[in-house]
């Protein structure tokens, strides 16, 4: 049956399409492919593959039936179509943050850099007419608290809306929380809105990027504010994310006792993109592929460490790579997809309706005016215009790794995806060149990483992982 492999040390690791992977000996491996009768006679081997469909002996036709439903279930997302919804409700922000993918305005820039109500309606009537039962609309900005109004109109609007199409609605802003007050926490928690929001670590890390307009840190102030949302929403409701800078990439074991000494039980480590202001000032901010690979190792090992010991702490990154490869089923994660989640799985909403395939689509305009990503704007396009048009059906086509080079005979296709927009900023088109891109090379590395774990067949790991994936304290997964 298909699969692909990859010689690791004394081991061959084998992926069929739907994800199942085995580990074999080399020896092992070579008897395999040739069928060896010595093989055959090897019936724990022979059994193992057979049960992760990586050989069929007989009832062919039943094998391929049962593969088959497993490869739609992988490709659920695709059924889903369009269900993120990212919402810039305005462009300016009071904060300055050295990396800014948003490229941000002052925040006294005035009410021409902010969504309009009549825009925020028709986009969410574009995003309510998405054919997928479920809709997240996510509050972007800048900074979304300083066009809160808008906001909270968005929300009655889509609420009231959605009575008559009856779809899963969610809500999620994501804010530096530096200016929200009890009145904003209040909304939140009645209108069950969940709270992303950014800490880089502790006051020294965090307070060397997120800064205010005229200089000043914001950790004192986001320390402050954290405690006060979690308490009043709950802990459950509000999730962080450290953006990796030079400055933080050798100090992660920090970053994640900072998270957990302020009540925080999960941390998404994101490594920096030259977008936006990163780009200009790379020298300062940037770091090596593999410097990022060997701390993140470091920081996953300790981590580990900390769930054997009691502490339930996850790394949401590792989480979404390991629910793909040790579950049948897909996430949303639209960075992951192949075809590409970009424009099919979420789309973002500039401030006067533009509709782009993703933030980064939106930054690369922001940044020299290209507007190859742009697939139209909710006044003059309606959702068939939109999401029917030839350009996004252009990007879905070449953004299917199963037929890239490169891509179409990794090990960890199966687990992977592709992101247009970064390979056209390195190499000017939508494919790419596989593994020869920084996005390759990142995600093969972290893949790697897991498997190493896997591979070890260590139930105290394999337990930790269970429980991130179930959301669910160790305790409950080792009984």
């Amino acid at each position: 049956m298909p699969f692909r492999f990859e010689r690791k040390d004394n081991k061959v690791l084998l992926v069929n399409d739907v994800g199942d992977y085995c580990f074999l000996d080399k020896d092992q491996f070579h008897k395999f492919i040739k069928m060896d009768e010595e093989f055959v006679r090897q019936s724990e081997d022979f059994i193992n593959l057979q049960s992760k469909f990586m050989l069929s002996s007989d009832c062919l036709s039943q094998t391929l039936d049962l593969l088959s439903t497993r490869y739609r279930t992988k490709k659920q997302f695709l059924y889903d179509f369009t269900s993120l919804h990212m919402f810039v409700v305005t462009q300016r922000c009071n904060l300055k943050c050295a990396y800014c993918h948003a490229s941000s305005v002052d925040e006294a820039c005035g009410k021409d850099y902010d969504m309009s109500v009549h825009t925020a309606h028709k986009c969410v009537n574009l995003a309510l007419s998405s054919p997928s039962k479920h809709i997240k609309i996510e509050f972007q900005g800048g900074e979304p608290l300083l066009n809160f109004d808008t906001v909270k109109e968005i929300v009655e609007y889509a609420k009231e809306a959605n009575k008559i199409r009856n779809k899963h609605l969610e809500f999620v802003i994501c804010t530096n929380l530096t200016i929200i007050d009890e009145h904003q926490i209040d909304y939140l928690k009645q209108n069950n809105i969940c709270v992303s929001t950014s800490l880089d670590g502790p006051l020294d890390i965090h307070d060397k990027c997120r800064r205010t307009r005229v200089g000043s840190g914001t950790y004192s102030t986001i320390k402050e504010k954290l405690s006060c949302v979690m308490e009043i929403m709950g802990h459950d409701k509000v999730s962080s994310l450290v953006t990796v800078t030079s400055f933080s990439v050798d100090r992660l074991r920090e970053v994640v006792d900072e998270y957990i000494q302020l009540g925080l039980s999960s941390i998404f480590l994101r490594a920096i993109n030259p977008y936006g202001r990163a780009s200009k000032y790379w020298k300062n901010l940037g770091y090596t592929i593999e410097e990022f690979v060997v701390n993140y190792k470091l920081v996953l090992d300790y981590i580990i460490h900390l769930n054997l010991s009691g502490i339930y702490f996850t790394e949401e990154f590792a989480t979404l790579l390991l629910t793909r490869i040790l579950t049948p089923f897909p996430t949303g994660f639209v960075d992951l997809q192949s075809p590409t989640g970009a424009g099919i799985g979420g789309v973002i909403y500039e401030t006067n309706g533009d509709v782009y395939i993703a933030d980064e689509a939106r930054m690369l305009s922001k940044m020299n005016g290209n507007k190859i990503f742009c697939l139209g704007n909710v006044h003059s396009h309606s959702w068939e215009a939109i999401f029917c048009c030839d350009k996004l059906k252009g990007i879905i086509e070449e953004s299917c790794i199963e037929a890239t080079p490169g891509c179409a005979w990794c090990v960890y296709q199966t687990y992977c995806g592709s992101d247009p927009v970064r390979n056209y900023i390195q190499f000017g088109n939508i494919s790419g060149h596989g593994m020869r891109s920084d996005f390759c090379r990142k995600h093969r590395s972290i893949f790697n990483i897991l498997f190493g774990y896997l591979q070890q067949n260590n139930d105290n790991i394999e337990d930790v992982f269970w429980s991130w994936i179930s959301s669910r304290r160790l305790s409950e997964i080792s009984i």
